[in-house]
C-alpha cells in the first residue's frame, strides 16, 4: 500500500514548493483537483520541481473537454514528468455540468468508458502511425494528420484512474481503467461490500483481473496535534460530510448504513440554503464510519491498519501544505 498526499491550492504556482517537499517527504504521489484551479497546470508547474514522485488528478472532468483535447495535455505531462503521470478523470454531477460549464450531460457510466477508449486509440495512433479509427455512441474520431501528431514519446503508457461511488461507474473502472478513486464519503463496509464486488465483475466482465485495478481512497481525517485540534478538525468536517451527503448522487453509501433519511433532510435544507443546519444532522454513528481521528505521529499506523487488503493507495482529504507534521505521518505510515 502507497500513501500519497493531495493540495488544494489558492494559486497555481504555490505547486512548485509544496510538490517539492511532497517528494522530500516520501510520499508516493501527489495529487492535484479540479475545484478552483485547472489540475494540469498545477501539474505542470509540479514535474519542473521533481523528479520521483507520481503526479495525478484528483480528479480532472471528462465531460467538460472531449477526449482528444485530455489526450493531447496528458501526453505533454507524460512526456514532460518522464512518465509519472496518473490521469485521473471523473464526471462530476449533471448540475455542474449542465449548469456551470454548459455542457451536454449523457448516461456518465457509458459516456466515460467511452472516453478512456477514445483516448487510447488517440495515443496508439501518436505512438505507432496507425490510422485514427473510433467508432462509438458518443464519439467519432477518424482524423489525425502529421500536422496535428504530436508524434511518440519515451513513456506512452499513461495510467488512467476513474472516480466512482456508485456499482455502474465502478464497474467500468474495473473493466477498461488501470485504476479507481473512491470519494471520501465512503465507510469501510461500503469498500468491501458494493466498490470490491462492483470491480470484480467489471474486471470479470472485460477477462481482467482484479490486480489489474488500482484502488486509490482519500480519507476524512480528524488530525492533529493535540485532542483539541482533533475535536475541531473533526466539527469542520461534520459540515463537510453533510455537504456530499447532501447530494443524492452518493446516496448508495449512505442507504447501505441505514442513513437514507439523513440524505432527503439534507438536500431538503441545502436547497432551502440553510447551509448552517445541516452538520446537526450528521450524528456521531455517522462520523465513526466516515471519518478517522488520531494525531499525526498516529495517523499513518492508522492508516495503515484500516485500509489494509481494501486499497493500494491512501490519502488524507487534507490539503497538503508542506509541515513538518506530514513527514510525521510518511514516517508513521511506513514504519
Amino acid at each position: 500500500m502507497k500513501v500519497d498526499a493531495e493540495l488544494a491550492v489558492g494559486s497555481p504556482v504555490e505547486a512548485v514548493g509544496l510538490a517539492k517537499k511532497a517528494e522530500a517527504f516520501g510520499f508516493d504521489c501527489l495529487w492535484v483537483n479540479e475545484t478552483k484551479h485547472d489540475p494540469f497546470v498545477q501539474l505542470a508547474l509540479a514535474s519542473a520541481s521533481t523528479r520521483r514522485i507520481q503526479l495525478g488528478t484528483s480528479i480532472a472532468l471528462a465531460f467538460t473537454r472531449s477526449p482528444t483535447t485530455i489526450a493531447y495535455t496528458a501526453w505533454d505531462l507524460q512526456n514532460v514528468s518522464g512518465g509519472r503521470l496518473i490521469l485521473g478523470l471523473g464526471s462530476q454531477v449533471k448540475g455542474h455540468i449542465e449548469r456551470r460549464f454548459g455542457m451536454k450531460w449523457e448516461a456518465p457510466a457509458p459516456k466515460m468508458k467511452e472516453v478512456v477508449l477514445a483516448m487510447r486509440s488517440v495515443w496508439a495512433s501518436w505512438q505507432g502511425g496507425t490510422r485514427l479509427e473510433f467508432r462509438g455512441r458518443f464519439f467519432d474520431l477518424d482524423l489525425m494528420t502529421p500536422f496535428f501528431n504530436p508524434g511518440p514519446i519515451e513513456h506512452p503508457v499513461i495510467p488512467i484512474y476513474l472516480a466512482g461511488v456508485n456499482e455502474g461507474m465502478c464497474r467500468v473502472a474495473g473493466g477498461v481503467a488501470d485504476g479507481l478513486h473512491v470519494h471520501p464519503l465512503h465507510t469501510v463496509r461500503y469498500l468491501r461490500e458494493v466498490i470490491q464486488p462492483a470491480l470484480s465483475r467489471g474486471a470479470s466482465e472485460a477477462s481482467r483481473k482484479m490486480g489489474e485495478v488500482t484502488v486509490a481512497a482519500s480519507v476524512f481525517s480528524a488530525v492533529g496535534s493535540t485532542m483539541r485540534e482533533i475535536q475541531e478538525v473533526k466539527e469542520a468536517l461534520r459540515s463537510q460530510v453533510a455537504f456530499y451527503a447532501s447530494t443524492r448522487s452518493y446516496r448508495k453509501v449512505m442507504e447501505l448504513h441505514g442513513w437514507g433519511d439523513v440524505v432527503d433532510r439534507l438536500h431538503a435544507l441545502s436547497k432551502r440554503g440553510e447551509w448552517q443546519k445541516m452538520g446537526s444532522e450528521v450524528g456521531e454513528d455517522m462520523m465513526r464510519e466516515l471519518v478517522v481521528e488520531g494525531t499525526w505521529d498516529e495517523m499513518g499506523g492508522i492508516l495503515r491498519k484500516r485500509y489494509r487488503g481494501l486499497v493500494d493507495r491512501v490519502r488524507l482529504y487534507v490539503p497538503f501544505d508542506g509541515g513538518e507534521k506530514w513527514r510525521k505521518l510518511a514516517d508513521g505510515f511506513r514504519a
